[in-house]
């Protein structure tokens, strides 16, 4: 009896592989026909042919199948997207139809079950609509344009930083920490109106603890369970750290607002986001709306401003990092002919046209986050003569994109210049000029406060610093972005860890920039906590 009963699951079993091989029966979305597919294996696809670098696989892939093409990854169907022209197509020209967002069992099931899951991750519906409406006042040009302040204090403090670990006149820093800090400081203090000097370091040092961990859980290319749903019974291990991960996360959150709402109460809170919000009276914002946005940009400011500093800082170090620096002193020479760049760049984040080609050039070349957040489609698309049905995932490889070479010419070569006219003004091209912040409808809210982020730091740091090559050639960045890629450690990507040497440029303006910032910040930002 029990060997009989054996036999008959057996064989139900090896009918469904065989059903499922044949006809793909075990699929949320069906086969669509007139797109080229990647050929998998029954229940799970091609998951386990994408090896440790997802982008560089797709990319791969692309050379047989074209820039577009579906992929079944367990019970999921992808459809990746691998081209300059194929991004633009789909994702801002259908932007209306690919506005929402899919819902994932680790990060969205595990992870956010209990504050809910981010703005960029929250698929497409009322609530959506409110938190992004939210945001994009909060993060439009003339609200960031209100932050000035908070960008001067944390730039101050990361050079204050770097200055100490410098020994004050030159010597080798990693500066992957003080950038991460910088950002991090900044997205609190922006959110919740908090200075991070009223938290020791131990606690910080949770903070970012935690969200890189968060990072790893939010990725498309690390949690096999998210696509084959057999394997959860197994994935205890990220399940626990998932859990743990969430009430970590609820306990900082927590304090942070309730620090918040202290300081509104005793009339000592400064202008903030979630301030704003508290004391509008009539928001519609609910509380777990308040949480999804404060979550947010605390995860926004361990996300893709400091990979791109980081990045950015290890280019400099290199031979033709000199040449980029010495153009990009000129041009804020030029720009400023008074000396008084380092005050007036926190209120024209675009004046020096060669620092803005630089920025872009950083987010494109560092395609920090290789894989972007994954798009669902609510209204059929056609493409190319073929069918993507409502309720399709959209996968945008953006390493690939930014990499194309029919768009970028020498594409693996770090060049700002390719942004510039003859003369050195910015080029007015249709399109736009990468995809490092994502594209179309859901593309990143907070874009204007990254670029303001990276403007003020990049001419900062210039002004303050000769970015020179480590003594030993093995601490030197990695600057292909193929090995960079090779293994990416979550959803965003930077290089290994590597050093620079800071020289200063000129002690005795320095001291002076720095002097006069202190003064002008005053009492009110708590600098003599830094």
């Amino acid at each position: 009896m029990l060997l009989q009963l054996l036999s008959s699951i057996l064989l139900a079993v090896l009918t469904f592989i065989i059903l499922d091989w044949l006809f793909e029966i075990d699929t949320e979305t069906p086969h669509i026909a007139g797109l080229p597919a990647k050929r998998g294996y029954p229940i799970v696809g091609a998951v386990f042919q994408l090896g440790k670098s997802h982008p560089l696989t797709y990319r791969k892939w692309s050379e047989e199948l074209g820039p577009v093409y579906q992929v079944r990854l367990g019970n999921k169907r992808v459809v990746v997207a691998n081209s300059y022209a194929s991004v633009r197509e789909l994702w801002i020209t259908n932007m209306r139809a690919n506005i929402s967002r899919p819902e994932s069992y680790t990060f969205h099931k595990l992870l956010s079950s209990k504050d809910g899951p981010t703005i960029g991750t929250t698929p497409w519906g009322v609530s959506a609509r409110r938190k992004r409406r939210a945001a994009s006042t909060a993060l439009n040009k003339p609200s960031v344009a209100a932050y000035t302040p908070i960008i001067n204090l944390e730039s101050y403090k990361c050079i204050r930083r770097f200055l100490r670990d410098c020994g004050g006149i030159e010597g080798e820093v990693d500066v992957s920490v003080g950038l991460a800090t910088y950002s991090l400081n900044t997205s609190l203090t922006l959110n919740y109106g908090i200075m991070t000097a009223d938290f020791d370091s131990t606690y910080l040092a949770e903070v970012m603890d935690i969200e890189e961990r968060i990072l790893r859980l939010r990725s498309t290319m690390h949690n096999t369970q998210d696509y084959i749903r057999y394997l959860r019974v197994f994935s205890r291990g990220s399940t626990v750290e998932a859990a743990e991960c969430r009430e970590r996360r609820a306990q900082y959150m927590t304090k942070f607002l309730k620090k918040l709402k202290q300081e509104i109460d005793d009339g000592t809170d400064m202008p903030c986001i979630a301030g704003n919000i508290l004391k509008d009276k009539e928001s519609k914002i609910t509380d777990a709306d308040l949480r999804s946005i404060c979550l947010t940009m605390v995860s926004a400011g361990f996300d893709t401003v400091p990979a791109n500093l980081i990045s950015c800082f290890g280019h400099l170090s290199h031979s033709y990092g000199q040449t980029i620096q010495k153009r990009a002193l000129e041009a804020i020479d030029s720009a400023y002919p008074d000396g008084d760049a380092w005050e007036m760049c926190l209120m024209d984040d675009s004046k020096v046209h060669y620092i803005v080609a630089l920025c872009e050039e950083t987010v494109r070349y560092g395609s920090v986050v290789p894989m972007a957040l994954p798009r669902r489609t609510i209204n059929d698309i056609h493409y190319q003569g073929a069918v993507i049905p409502a309720g399709t995932i959209l996968f945008m490889n953006a390493f690939a994109a930014n990499f194309d070479a029919t768009r970028f010419h020498d594409p693996f070569k770090f060049d700002p210049e390719r942004y510039l006219d003859l003369d050195g003004r910015l080029k007015t091209e249709l399109g736009p000029a990468h995809f490092g912040f994502g594209a179309g409808s859901r593309m990143c809210c907070g874009i204007h406060l990254a670029r303001k982020e990276l403007y003020v730091a990049l001419v900062r740091f210039i002004l303050a610093f000769r970015i020179l090559p480590p003594v030993d050639p093995k601490d030197m960045m990695v600057n292909d972005p193929v090995e960079i890629f090779a293994q990416p450690e979550n959803m965003t990507t930077k290089p290994p860890p590597f050093k620079v040497r800071l020289q200063v440029r000129d002690a005795e303006k320095l001291d002076r920039w720095l002097r006069e910032t202190k003064e002008g910040l005053g009492e009110t930002w708590s600098v003599g906590h830094d």
